[in-house]
């Protein structure tokens, strides 16, 4: 990240870079006379957020419900009086949290369960949880997920402390490559196991398909499907949300009947998506969400593409340089100073003035 951001402070971790206008952060714009002023200024109700994460950490296991269960549980919550910011709250808000992420690097991360054939070999191959077959065969998918979520404590050390002592010698050793469960395994219980304790959230790191991505690819992240990043760079874009529900992996609070209210516990094959080529300067990602659209544009050195009136929409430039001419504005986009917003009124031209990938972000409703 801090290449990323041309900043000469390599020792400071930066976690996120996020465009939007959150209440906990709303995004500051600088005109080209040097005057700052509000996003919510230009537009007040921005359906969607855009980050770029470099994930060095395991983050939380998480799924997000679907908008008609937000609204339903944000109301209820309301009514029995759970302030926005307590801790043990579940729904911040009435909106669904859809995500799309591209890959910026090699990128780790879990989504969704495996399919049938993959999860039965995995409760046969790891020998301490041969005692979940029986449960996994009488309910399924589900079934399995809701009984390991409610083990006691005791219990649930009792079958991955011994999985986590018989990796940790190997995972040391660099013995462990990071295509196995078991690396993963590992550097969660290092990060995530205190006082002799093991987070149930390992368990996951079995159950679920472990993907990687190399850069340019993306996945989707629907209502109901359990994910987790575990590895890499990437920018994220989703609606505007806070609507989380964690399965382990964190310290935060776990709502165990919220999270199985809501979690699809079929088998998926995770889907990689690519930038789809069409009649446009923009390559987009097809999602089935109207709340955003991502997309990207190549640009070799010395080339000009032209964006017609359309939403307002930011612009992340992560490598190269670029000059953005809209009515009388210009601006150039460098290493450094990587994000520029547009309001979609007048066309906008975009040069490169070297080879570079522009990455747009805008609503899903698109009027070009």
């Amino acid at each position: 990240m801090p290449a990323i951001l041309n900043s000469e402070d390599t020792q400071k971790p930066y976690a996120e870079y996020w465009m939007g206008t959150h209440p906990q952060g709303i995004s500051q714009l600088e005109n080209v006379d040097g005057s700052i002023f509000s996003l919510k200024d230009k537009i007040s109700n921005l359906s969607f957020l855009l980050k770029v994460l470099d994930v060095r950490d395991m983050l939380s296991i998480q799924v997000h419900p679907t908008k008609s269960a937000a609204k339903i549980e944000f109301e209820r919550e309301n009514k029995e009086g759970i302030d926005l910011s307590a801790p043990t709250r579940n729904y911040k808000d009435d909106n669904h949290k859809p995500e799309l992420m591209v890959a910026l690097s090699s990128f780790w991360l879990l989504h969704g369960f495996k399919v049938e054939r993959q999860l039965k070999e995995t409760l046969k191959s790891v020998s301490e949880f041969s005692s979940l077959l029986p449960v996994w065969e009488s309910g399924g998918n589900e079934a399995l997920y809701k009984y390991v979520m409610n083990l006691s404590q005791q219990e649930s050390d009792q079958l991955l402390l011994p999985l986590l002592e018989r990796l940790s010698s190997q995972y040391q050793k660099g013995a462990l490559p990071k295509s196995s469960p078991d690396f993963w395994a590992a550097r969660a219980g290092e990060m995530y196991c205190k006082n002799g304790h093991a987070d149930r959230g390992i368990f996951s790191i079995y159950f679920f398909n472990l993907v990687h991505l190399n850069p340019g690819e993306a996945v989707f992240q629907n209502a109901g499907i359990p994910h987790a990043y575990l590895e890499g760079q990437n920018v994220e874009i989703m609606a505007n949300s806070d609507n989380v529900l964690r399965g382990g992996l964190t310290y935060k609070h776990v709502d165990v009947p919220e999270l199985m209210k809501h979690t699809r516990c079929e088998g998926i094959i995770p889907q990689r998506l690519l930038p789809q080529k069409k009649d446009e300067p923009v390559q987009w990602f097809e999602t089935p969400v109207t709340d955003f659209r991502l997309g990207v544009l190549s640009l070799e050195g010395g080339l000009k593409k032209e964006l017609q009136k359309q939403q307002p929409c930011f612009l992340l430039s992560l490598s190269g340089t670029v000059e953005l001419i809209s009515g009388g504005t210009q601006l150039t986009l460098k290493q450094g100073q990587i994000a520029a917003f547009w309001d979609g009124s007048v066309p906008l031209t975009i040069s490169s003035l070297s080879k570079a990938v522009v990455y747009v972000a805008t609503s899903g409703i698109h009027t070009s």
